[in-house]
This record gives C-alpha cells, sequence and structure tokens, in this order.
C-alpha cells in the first residue's frame, strides 16, 4: 500500500501542433524535459496567481499597469512626507530651537545668579574682615594699655613696698635718730611727689 504512495502517476495530455513546437523550443532554450517544463509553468501561474483564461495583454500593459503602481506609491508618499513628516520635523526642529534658547537663557541666569551671590560673599566676607581686623585693633591697644598699666602698677606698687618699709623703718627711730628721721622723710616725700 505504501509503494502505490510514492508512485507518481504520469498522464498524457492532447495539445496542438503549434503548442507542440512552442513546448519543444522551451525544452531546447532551457534544457528541460516536456513534463519538467509543463510543471513547473503550472507551479508559476500558481504562485503568480495568474489566471491562463486571461492572459496579459501584452508587456507594455502590464509595465504600464506597474508603473502606474508605482506613481500612486510615490505620490502616495511624497503626500503623507508633505502633509505629515515635514510638519513633524518642523515642530521638532522649532521645539529644538525653543529648548536650547531656553537653556542658553536658564545658563545665563545661572552664571549672573552665581556672580551676584559670590559677590554678595565676598562683600560679607570683606565686612566681616574688616570688623574683625578692626576688633584685632582695638583689643591690640587694648593689650598695650593694659600692659603699660601693669607696668605703672607694678612700679606702684614697688613705691608702695618702699614706702612701707621707709615708714615702718621712720616708726622704729628712736627720739635719738633725728638725723635719721630727717633723711626717710626726704626719701618718703621724693617716693610720694616724684618730679
Amino acid at each position: 500500500m505504501e509503494r502505490n504512495k510514492n508512485k507518481t502517476t504520469i498522464t498524457t495530455i492532447g495539445i496542438d501542433h503549434t503548442t507542440n513546437r512552442k513546448i519543444d523550443k522551451l525544452c531546447k532554450r532551457y534544457n528541460l524535459k516536456k513534463g519538467e517544463i509543463v510543471k513547473l509553468a503550472f507551479e508559476y501561474m500558481d504562485k503568480a496567481c495568474i489566471n491562463p483564461s486571461e492572459p496579459p495583454e501584452s508587456v507594455k500593459t502590464e509595465l504600464a499597469k506597474i508603473n502606474k503602481r508605482q506613481d500612486d506609491l510615490i505620490r502616495f508618499i511624497r503626500h503623507f512626507e508633505e502633509k505629515e513628516l515635514n510638519p513633524m520635523i518642523r515642530a521638532s526642529h522649532s521645539i529644538a530651537v525653543r529648548f536650547d534658547g531656553i537653556v542658553k537663557a536658564l545658563e545665563e541666569l545661572i552664571k549672573s545668579e552665581i556672580t551676584l551671590m559670590w559677590n554678595k560673599h565676598s562683600t560679607i566676607l570683606q565686612t566681616i574682615s574688616n570688623k574683625i581686623g578692626e576688633h584685632a585693633g582695638v583689643i591690640n591697644t587694648q593689650t598695650n594699655q593694659l600692659s603699660a598699666l601693669n607696668q605703672i602698677q607694678k612700679r606702684d606698687n614697688k613705691k608702695l613696698m618702699d614706702l612701707i618699709v621707709l615708714y615702718a623703718e621712720l616708726s622704729a627711730c628712736g627720739m635719738m635718730d633725728g638725723k635719721r628721721k630727717e633723711a626717710l622723710k626726704v626719701e618718703i616725700h621724693k617716693l610720694i611727689n616724684p618730679g
């Protein structure tokens, strides 16, 4: 039974002499057998959807139809390009130009704000520096004054100590030490009234 499935049945068909000559020419031209050329012709007609009862009028007519289809497609593409693509491209370009302008404006604004803030901060820092310098000058002046006062205080403390010593010696002098008393009084007077 399987042998019957694999076997190809060969049939014959009746054709006129003119068609037979045409088939012979095609067989010679393409180096095919009659059965092969008929089989390939039918496959070609089937794939190309050619109805053999309605053969094309002429090659020129078929080419004209193809050219018309191409022209229709080209017209459609141009129309689509003109009505759809070009406006989209112009809109995209316009958006890109506006975006670029906005970005540049923002960049300039940010730069000016940074410069303004830098100048404000520099002014504030300069003011702080000047104030600190003034305070440092005042502190240095006061330090010098305190140092001078400290020197005066030390000198006055020394005088006071000398006066205490002289008064102690004066009080320790007895009645008989008149000269010594006078000398101590002169030294005390010198210490109290220099100059």
